[in-house]
């Protein structure tokens, strides 16, 4: 049975396959996870290191509510997990092995955090820790969405997708202008729904539902690559 004609851009596409509605659902992810790191980790990027290597540049100057510890700690995650990302590519061409793998990486080290927000207290030694992991996996989801390059569905930045809305306002059809609204609603959805639980519920709680929207991508990558189809290979 087809895929209703709403979503067949996202689960069917003709090039990208069901990858748009994953990384849809990464990009509420990266909301979610840096609700936690703003809120909780003490004002630091664990997805966007533009505003990372700033808050870093902050802390320098002494500005206060800023921890240096926490923003190199996750600037030095961010890469050590775009690192595995980029071993994972390495080791497969297959796009949806690439995603599923990538995810159980980035499952793991959510787990990693959400067991140290829920037995240990929170001292500066445990947020810089916690940072550190979460930024592992958002660095390994940035490596991944790079080598899938699905257009408009970065997860973590939204800046060139917001310069696409307003710049191609008069040439972009309709479908283009949707896709980069729906990016964009989508890290909104992330951030309120996680700044919502960071507040009156607790960051370990926030993390888990981050974890179970993984746990979906990760199951939903591991079921749609099975049957060969275009969209899993490489262009």
């Amino acid at each position: 049975m087809p895929p209703p004609a709403w979503t067949r851009d996202y689960v069917a596409d003709a090039k990208h396959g069901p990858l748009p509605a994953f990384l849809l659902l990464l990009t509420i992810v990266t909301g979610l996870v840096d609700a936690v790191s703003i809120l909780s980790l003490g004002r630091v990027f664990v997805a966007n290191m533009t505003g990372n290597v700033v808050f870093v540049a902050f802390a320098l100057a002494g500005a206060p509510g800023f921890s240096l510890a926490a923003s190199l700690s996750a600037l030095a995650g961010f890469l050590v997990g775009a690192g595995l990302g980029g071993r994972i590519l390495g080791r497969t061409k297959h796009r949806g092995e690439l995603l599923r793998n990538t995810v159980i990486v980035e499952l793991a080290m959510l787990v990693i955090a959400l067991v140290l927000l829920a037995v240990a207290s929170p001292t500066t030694p445990i947020r810089v820790t916690v940072a550190f992991v979460l930024a592992i996996a958002m660095g390994a989801q940035n490596a991944s969405a790079r080598s899938l390059a699905v257009p408009d569905f970065t997860t973590t930045v939204l800046t060139m997708t917001l310069t696409g809305i307003a710049a191609d306002i008069r040439k972009a059809s309709y479908a283009v202008a949707v896709r980069r609204t729906v990016a964009v609603l989508a890290m909104f959805v992330g951030g309120l729904v996680g700044a919502l639980l960071v507040l009156h519920v607790n960051a370990a709680t926030t993390i888990a539902v981050a974890a179970a929207l993984m746990a979906i991508v990760a199951i939903g990558a591991t079921v749609t690559s099975r049957r060969p189809a275009d969209w899993q290979r490489h262009s």
